[in-house]
């Protein structure tokens, strides 16, 4: 499966227009997968993401090493 990725506006007829670049690539009648990101202004950052996925990896019993960097 290829990925093709381009940026869009939904026009007021509520359809998405396929930028000839892209429809280029595509052929007449064949189906595709279309997924809809949209940017949403309360969305985490990178950082609070990497801190919360490499939070969800400590453990109760990682506590033994916090108390080695004191002595």
């Amino acid at each position: 499966m290829a990925t093709l990725e381009f940026w869009a506006r939904i026009k007021p007829d509520r359809t998405l227009d396929v930028p000839p670049d892209v429809a280029d690539q595509l052929h007449a009648d064949e189906p595709v997968r279309v997924i809809v990101i949209v940017p949403n202004g309360d969305e985490p950052s990178w950082s609070d993401l990497t801190t919360d996925q490499f939070l969800r990896g400590y453990n109760a019993g990682d506590a033994i090493y916090d108390d080695v960097a004191s002595q």
